[in-house]
């Protein structure tokens, strides 16, 4: 019985399970961004999260443990060098999984996995550094207050239209 094993096989047997992470693993390190089926980038995100969090402590033992994981040199001098130096301050949660549709061949749901301060493109029009987020009910906060000005200057200028005529 599998009674609270929660573990996405894939459909493979162990080994082959495990070149396939070992695999993406180094695809994402290498592209900072791949496509692959949902299912497989919700996998991976627990397998590399926590190579990523090793490497940001750039000792030789860390290096061997993710090397035990990834078996690429190339991949593990790029994970400690760029990617743990613009991670080095997040707490967690390097990688993004966007959904990006259904595989036209056989429906499968598709996703793209990518890291996330390699996305200059999604990360152009936010500020850095915020404060602690919090969820607020009712029309208080910025997005209301924002919403206000925005309504008063337009009535504003409405107002002045009318007034030249």
């Amino acid at each position: 019985m599998r009674h609270g094993k929660k573990f996405n096989h894939l459909g493979r047997k162990e080994g082959h399970r495990r070149a396939l992470m070992r695999n993406l693993a180094c695809a994402l390190i290498e592209h900072k961004r791949i496509n692959t089926t949902l299912a497989k980038a919700k996998a991976l995100r627990k397998y590399v999260e926590p190579l990523v969090t090793k490497s940001k402590d750039n000792t030789t033992h860390s290096r061997r443990v993710v090397f035990s994981y990834l078996q690429n040199k190339e991949a593990v001098t790029e994970l400690f060098s760029a990617i743990s130096a613009k991670v080095g301050d997040r707490p967690g949660g390097y990688v993004r999984i966007i959904k990006t549709g259904f595989r036209r061949s056989d429906a499968a749901e598709m996703a793209m996995i990518e890291f996330v301060d390699f996305n200059e493109v999604y990360t152009a029009g936010k500020s850095q550094g915020g404060g602690r987020r919090r969820r607020r009910r009712g029309g208080s906060g910025k997005g209301a207050a924002a919403a206000a000005t925005a309504a008063t200057a337009a009535t504003a200028t409405a107002a002045a239209a009318e007034e030249e005529e």
